[in-house]
């Protein structure tokens, strides 16, 4: 009876530790390259002439590698975001809102796929697609040299829509010799570094300007993990 009673007792505790434990959360995981039309790795003389005249225009995007949002599987889907502010963006000392967003979904999604990639760029990135104006399907793809972001070699492609391409910094982009990453990247990230972009553009509608904005110390790239709803 005693053997009886104590089995029982430590079963009873085992399953009160099972249920009680707290369940690993699940994590959603990937790229991410970001190009804006002001410098980020810049010096006080370039960034303080570019202020309030140029950065209000950007193109971001992400690729999940491994996860899901809202229980959806988005292994290898893409979704990019496309901003139009009023102000620089970054800029501490002054609002970049309003801000009018396009928002470019992965065309292989099927509809719950392209829902979930909607909610978790929104997520992502907060009130800078808050106001979305216009949601465009197209291919996209989002690579870096020999599979490795520190290269920093990435090249995003949405359709014919919005492009980046980006390289390593090199001595050659020093040019006041005290650069520094002046702003952050636009979204929260696991690891972020800056890049030079080779391209930067988009050609699409719905924000009333397109633009191409190329070789400048203008990019991140970088990669994301966070808990997926």
């Amino acid at each position: 009876m005693h053997r009886t009673i104590v089995i029982a007792v430590v079963l009873l505790a085992m399953a009160g530790f099972t249920f009680g434990a707290e369940i690993p959360a699940h994590n959603i995981y990937g790229n991410y390259v970001e190009a804006r039309t002001a410098d980020v790795y810049t010096g006080p003389c370039f960034a303080n002439a570019e202020v309030g005249l140029v950065g209000q225009l950007a193109v971001f995007g992400w690729k999940v590698t491994k996860g899901s949002w809202q229980g959806v599987d988005l292994d290898g889907m893409s979704v990019v975001g496309v901003v139009r502010a009023h102000h620089t963006l970054g800029d501490v000392f002054e609002s970049a809102y309003p801000v009018k967003a396009v928002m470019i979904v992965d065309s292989r999604a099927n509809p719950e796929q392209r829902l979930a990639l909607q909610s978790f760029a929104k997520h992502m990135a907060g009130d800078l697609l808050q106001d979305v104006v216009r949601v465009d399907y197209q291919p996209i793809e989002l690579t870096f040299a020999d599979d490795d972001i520190h290269s920093m070699k990435a090249n995003l492609t949405a359709g014919n829509l919005a492009k980046i391409s980006t390289r390593a910094l090199s001595e050659g982009d020093h040019i006041c010799h005290n650069e520094e990453v002046w702003y952050r990247p636009l979204t929260k990230l696991d690891h972020a570094m800056p890049a030079y972009a080779l391209a930067n553009q988009f050609q699409g509608q719905g924000l009333d300007t397109t633009w191409r904005s190329p070789d400048k110390r203008s990019a991140f790239v970088g990669t994301f993990v966070t808990e997926s709803e």
